[in-house]
């Protein structure tokens, strides 16, 4: 009788054991077939009040698949809970993105410019190659003397007017043929825009236009202005194709260039391209 409680003792010590030493392979097993969840706001709560270092948190966050809200008022709640600047930096950032499917990069119906398909944000683009690269645009001084008219209600100008952009070259350059591609705000038809000759000066390119739209056109408006034509290739997306205009320094005047009414502080944008021969 003693012998067989020792030996039921034994088995029991041995099973506990043999349960013990595996168990870390029976979690891991377990959460490789349910996956790791991902890191929320509230996990993100919870290693702050746990006054755990603002590094190790860091990493987590890093290391680990997330799905935090990160929307304004989100972020400013906290921020009131003692979360840190640098964690709050980590969240924005996303941590590590959750790995994709396989087939998810084949089957995306988001076309950008790396990918060769249309580029997705408002702007002015150049074809190099399959891809489309953004024209960076500059700032342009509308001059406030010479040629320079009352402006209208509305913001439009009566007569001409001359915008002045600082430096002799537009850091964009490019060569023949030419294709351009305007992705314009909801409801801007590729009409609205101007395509102009920059007159290059020693420090700065200058050029004459209407802004507003071409509206009680006097001789000297249309001076610079060299016609193009708009393809539509899909909703608010234009291609351009521009004829053999001749090297030089050039810029896309989207419509609503002026940004301010005030003749001291009148401020506007252009997409600028140098062409060279």
């Amino acid at each position: 009788m003693l012998t067989l409680k020792r030996a039921i003792s034994g088995f029991g010590s041995f099973l506990f054991l043999m349960l013990f030493l595996f168990q870390p392979i029976a979690l891991a097993s377990g959460g490789q077939a349910g996956g790791t969840a991902p890191l929320t706001n509230d996990d993100v709560i919870k290693m702050v009040q746990a006054k755990l270092p603002d590094a190790v948190v860091v990493a987590k966050i890093k290391s680990s698949p997330c799905k935090f809200d990160t929307s304004t008022d989100m972020l400013i709640k906290l921020k009131h809970v003692g979360v840190s600047d640098a964690v709050l930096q980590a969240m924005a950032e996303g941590g590590m993105a959750p790995a994709k499917p396989a087939e998810s990069t084949a089957a995306s119906s988001v076309p950008t410019p790396a990918s060769g398909g249309l580029p997705t944000e408002i702007g002015v683009y150049f074809k190099k190659g399959d891809e489309w690269v953004e024209v960076q645009p500059e700032v342009v001084n509308w001059k406030t003397g010479g040629v320079m008219k009352s402006l209208a209600t509305g913001g439009l100008v009566k007569g001409d007017v001359n915008g002045r952009i600082n430096g002799p070259h537009s850091h964009n350059s490019v060569r023949t043929p030419l294709e351009f591609l305007v992705y314009a705000p909801e409801g801007v038809a590729i009409t609205e825009y101007q395509l102009l000759r920059l007159r290059e000066q020693k420090d700065a390119r200058e050029f004459r236009t209407v802004t507003g739209g071409v509206m009680h056109v006097s001789g000297g408006a249309t001076r610079d202005l060299v016609p193009f034509e708009g393809k539509k290739l899909a909703s608010r997306t234009f291609s351009i194709t521009l004829p053999n205009v001749g090297a030089g320094e050039y810029g896309f005047l989207p419509p609503g260039a002026v940004t301010s009414g005030h003749a001291s502080a009148t401020l506007g944008k252009m997409y600028t391209f140098h062409l060279l021969e």
